[in-house]
């Protein structure tokens, strides 16, 4: 069964690199037009946008953590393409330092309480009211077209905790809380929300674990490695297509079998 998305648009946060770059190419492959957000690496997203076609992608340099920033990426998909089918709430950080998201530990017996708030307060702003303040932008245009999916991109921490991201497991947890939210609310008007919950994924964000710890990791999948961004973005698109019309308010886990609920 061919999945034809050439009459959609989708917009992702973070579409520049990993999971998010993955799945802009592969729904732009099924014939998605693609806005993206991107927040330093100009030239990876350029990258992007050369791969799609200028004519079918957009790329916008947008802070999930600002809503002001939000605000703009919806306004500047829908003056370039028209409408919104698609949206995927990707963008994610663990912690800051000196306002630069970073992989850092921000637990609770840290000793520097104003770093603790700093930290805790971005990686909410970022990965939770980020995703919320996108739905709410977009949620009326869905409705207006009819209908739409909404697709969060949570994490494994989100169901285990973490022990040294705190902020980050407590952030993906409360996403996949916002999509069960959408999917009872709005799941009448058409409009579809569900969500992937990834273990290690092949990223720059997972590296610095995975060059430590990769022996160790590796041993608790059952499949034997650790997810690439194909894999998750393989989700996405399932998600994204009419395959999943049905499936309002669910979790799809990605994690090779390492956490089972």
């Amino acid at each position: 069964m061919k999945i034809d998305l050439s009459a959609r648009v989708a917009l992702i946060t973070g579409g520049s690199r990993g999971i998010g770059r993955s799945a802009a190419l592969l729904l732009a492959e099924c014939g998605s037009r693609i806005a993206f957000t991107y927040v330093s690496r100009k030239d990876a997203a350029d990258e992007v946008v050369e791969a799609i076609g200028a004519e079918r992608a957009l790329a916008i340099r947008a802070d999930a953590g600002s809503p002001d920033d939000v605000r703009r990426m919806v306004d500047e998909t829908i003056g370039r393409f028209g409408r919104i089918d698609i949206l995927v709430n990707n963008t994610a950080i663990h912690a800051i330092n000196n306002n630069t998201a970073i992989h850092a530990i921000n637990p609770f017996d840290g000793t520097d309480y104003d770093a603790w708030q700093r930290g805790w307060r971005r990686t909410i702003d970022v990965n939770l009211f980020g995703a919320a303040n996108a739905a709410f932008l977009v949620i009326p245009w869905m409705k207006r077209q009819g209908g739409g999916k909404i697709i969060n991109v949570a994490s494994r921490s989100g169901f285990r905790g973490e022990l040294e991201f705190p902020d980050y497991g407590a952030s993906k947890a409360g996403l996949m809380n916002l999509t069960k939210s959408l999917a009872r609310t709005h799941a009448k008007q058409g409009i579809i929300a569900t969500c992937v919950a990834p273990g290690y994924v092949e990223t720059e964000t997972s590296a610095h674990d995975l060059e430590r710890f990769r022996e160790r990791i590796e041993a608790e999948i059952p499949l034997g490695r650790v997810a690439t961004p194909d894999d998750v973005a393989k989700a996405i698109l399932f998600l994204a297509s009419p395959l999943s019309d049905y499936l309002a308010g669910v979790t799809i886990d990605v994690n090779g079998g390492s956490y089972l609920r």
